[in-house]
């Protein structure tokens, strides 16, 4: 027996406290989490859909009332609006969205008092919605769904192709597998889902691209650890990081929780020691877990990459990657909420980080050994200008072929990536850096 269609005002009830939860600040992924478990999956669809065009909706709100309602029946106007002002992506029909956000007012105390205000609002914006969508289409906040100060720094810093990074990432990112290639092939996997009714392709060179998402539990092999989720873009990580090490090789994921990349260096680098560090001991579980399950081993210690005296033991490494923590700007289409929780100002104090760790760790790399620093920004300030500043200062530092930045991609959009086969990826920056021969290894003072 089926079970019971969840009814639609209580899934707006759940988006819009999602969306009220990012207002203060908060995350989506621990916002959902409090959500009760059979309204998850509606509410993350729902606020996902508020939060990409969420610009679009506070610029109809403030046409609407100038002057806006507290703040839980606020978020919830703005569900409304942001699900029904587009009638070719709106989930549900209009009236039905107006009608139901209506009944989700009157059957919350948070939002009661509001009902006839939210009912008059969405009324008028169902009268008068071309004339609003018209009012607001010059407004930048509302026609590209970011922050004003987001769509300057990438007109900045990409001004022949600015629009197309925004755009991207407004549309949703798909599911993409990455084959555990220890445990299976990926023709056989891809045979496997496929007798699951579930379809894929190919993308670069370990990876599969579903039709749609789906429950990891209900996708065959999961539990065996044939795959991990992975967008296609950070698998480029690990695959710049082993090729042409010795058998053996030492190898550091310098900030490596939840363990995607730790678990693809050790696919890729079968013979390989793999130090994996993060400074968070609860992520740092994640990263045992996650390898447990794909059947490998890595060492995981909770520890500051940028601290070696606490956990160097003065050995140094073939390789090293540094994912560096980064505004995440290139990843919004996966988390929709970061554009609307950073600050410009992030910016400049993440960068300081980057640079931290990058200092530190340079020390520990052999002579003619690599770094791959790589970032999930398109920034420029946490990509190629960090990197132009760290070689100006290493003279032992050598520039070696990498992606650079890649944007975030939709299937056939064009772009600055060197391999067509990844044709639908989030947005990073990858840069390799080969320490040269003629250095000396260096050795941390306690």
């Amino acid at each position: 027996m089926n079970a019971p269609a969840l009814p639609l005002w209580r899934q707006l009830q759940a988006a819009a406290g999602v969306l009220a939860a990012v207002r203060r600040g908060e995350s989506a992924t621990p916002a959902l989490a409090q959500v009760p478990t059979e309204l998850r999956p509606a509410a993350q669809a729902l606020s996902f859909h508020v939060l990409r065009q969420l610009g679009r909706a506070e610029a109809l709100r403030r046409r609407l009332a100038t002057r806006g309602p507290p703040p839980a029946a606020d978020a919830l106007l703005c569900t409304a609006l942001a699900l029904a002002w587009r009638e070719e992506d709106a989930p549900y029909p209009p009236f039905t969205l107006v009608d139901q956000a209506v009944e989700a007012a009157k059957r919350s105390p948070q939002t009661r008092a509001q009902q006839g205000f939210i009912n008059a609002c969405l009324r008028r914006f169902l009268r008068e919605r071309d004339e609003l969508v018209a009012a607001t289409d010059t407004e930048p906040v509302a026609h590209w769904n970011h922050p004003r100060w987001w769509i300057a720094r990438t007109q900045q810093d990409w001004p022949r192709d600015w629009e197309q990074i925004l755009e991207a990432n407004n549309t949703p990112a798909p599911m993409t597998l990455r084959v555990n290639t220890h445990r299976i092939s990926r023709q056989p996997l891809r045979d496997l889902l496929a007798a699951a009714h579930i379809a894929s392709e190919p993308v670069g060179a370990h990876g599969l691209i579903l039709d749609r998402p789906h429950p990891v539990q209900a996708i065959p092999g999961f539990s065996e650890g044939l795959w991990s989720v992975q967008d296609a873009g950070a698998q480029l990580a690990a695959e710049l990081v082993v090729p042409g090490l010795p058998p053996h090789a030492r190898i550091l994921d310098a900030c490596a929780a939840p363990g995607g990349k730790t678990a693809h260096l050790c696919e890729l680098a079968p013979g390989a020691s793999v130090l994996a560090l993060d400074v968070d001991p609860v992520r740092c579980e994640r990263i045992h877990q996650n390898l447990q399950r794909l059947g490998l081993h890595a060492e995981v210690r909770t520890a500051d990459a940028g601290e070696p005296g606490y956990w160097w033991d003065e050995q140094p490494f073939d390789a090293i990657l540094l994912d560096a923590p980064c505004t995440a700007s290139g990843i919004v289409r996966r988390h929709p909420d970061v554009r609307w929780l950073r600050r410009e100002s992030d910016i400049a104090q993440l960068a300081a980080e980057q640079k931290r760790l990058l200092t530190a760790l340079w020390p520990l790399l052999k002579p003619g050994g690599r770094l791959v620093y790589c970032t999930c920004s398109v920034f420029r300030a946490e990509g190629e200008t960090q990197v132009a500043a760290f070689l100006a200062h290493n003279n032992t530092a050598l520039l070696r072929a990498a992606p650079g930045h890649l944007w975030p991609r939709n299937g056939g959009q064009e772009g600055p990536l060197p391999d067509n086969s990844l044709s639908d990826h989030d947005g990073f920056f990858y840069a390799v850096l080969q320490k040269s021969a003629l250095d000396a290894p260096a050795r941390q003072d306690d």
